[in-house]
């Protein structure tokens, strides 16, 4: 049994859309069997999901060891950059969930790489997530590593921690950026009031930097590349729309309407570089833009 706990920061927010927020991989409806059964707590008495908190309150969860599932290998199509021994590089497209989750456990790259690896996965996140290091976005596409075995896990897990992986993503956001160059430096954190979304105005936010540079220039729209320091959740796109530029076609942190069909977010993450876990080389794999994006291009460069 998994014990998690969580201060409420304003009044009057239901408990069970709260944690939705905060426990991304938990869907809500299972969130209210927790609280029907007695396993979540307000200042240490049980509540029902309608619950309304107050700020300051301890909500306390008691997350019951899951049923493993059935995670099933299934033959979907890897676009793959690089792969040894060791790890494996893949292209993700667009709108593929990278690791499965409560009642979604079919159709993600997990289960893509499942059938393409076999039994060759590092095991260190679990039967959930085997051989995932860090994820990217369901429509945000590009470099995504996997690895092979525990070593070169704790190895690359290390370099995440550390900032020494290179990071670079390509995005086209609203408006014409001021500077050439620029950098934002802003902590991030769950929303205060809309647990579904991040904030640089967040209490209890974590420091989070992201360096831009103009790559092409459209008048309403500027192509950028943008270099993560930090990994935090939807670091760029909050980080973009914090300055007044949010991402083309974010739906979450961008204009209600698009100007363009689009399926989410203009991002791409391009280059990935780390220094392999056995020979201690530097690598750097270059993820191709997508069609689309490179068809908006020629769109707005037309214009």
């Amino acid at each position: 049994m998994e014990t998690l706990t969580f201060r409420a920061v304003q009044d009057g927010e239901r408990i069970d859309r709260y944690l939705s927020g905060c426990l991304e991989d938990l869907s809500r409806s299972y969130i209210q069997k927790l609280v029907k059964d007695g396993n979540i707590r307000v200042d240490g008495r049980i509540v029902k999901a309608n619950y309304k908190l107050s700020a300051g309150e301890e909500i306390c969860v008691l997350v019951p060891e899951p049923e493993v599932p059935d995670i099933r290998p299934e033959n979907i199509p890897l676009d793959i950059l690089y792969e040894d021994d060791d790890i494996l590089v893949v292209n993700k497209p667009k709108g593929m969930v990278v690791h499965p989750a409560p009642g979604h456990y079919e159709h993600t790259l997990v289960n893509a790489i499942m059938y393409h690896c076999g039994d060759q996965l590092s095991g260190i996140n679990g039967v959930m997530r085997p051989g995932i290091v860090h994820r990217i976005d369901m429509d945000t596409t590009g470099s995504l590593l996997i690895c092979k075995n525990d070593q070169a896990h704790r190895i690359l897990a290390e370099q995440l921690k550390e900032h020494s992986i290179t990071r670079r993503y390509h995005a086209i956001v609203h408006g014409n950026l001021k500077d050439d160059h620029g950098t934002i430096n802003a902590a991030i954190g769950r929303h205060p009031t809309d647990r579904k979304k991040m904030s640089t105005k967040a209490p209890n936010a974590r420091s989070a930097v992201t360096h831009y540079s103009v790559l092409e220039r459209f008048g309403d729209y500027t192509y950028i590349e943008c270099e993560l320091e930090t990994g935090r959740t939807h670091q760029i796109r909050v980080h973009m729309s914090s300055i007044g530029h949010p991402i083309l076609g974010d739906p979450v942190y961008g204009p209600a309407r698009c100007p363009y069909k689009l399926q989410g977010q203009t991002l791409h993450a391009k280059i990935l570089g780390i220094t392999h876990p056995s020979t201690g080389a530097y690598m750097e794999f270059d993820a191709p833009l997508p069609e689309y994006f490179v068809k908006l291009l020629d769109v707005l460069r037309k214009k």
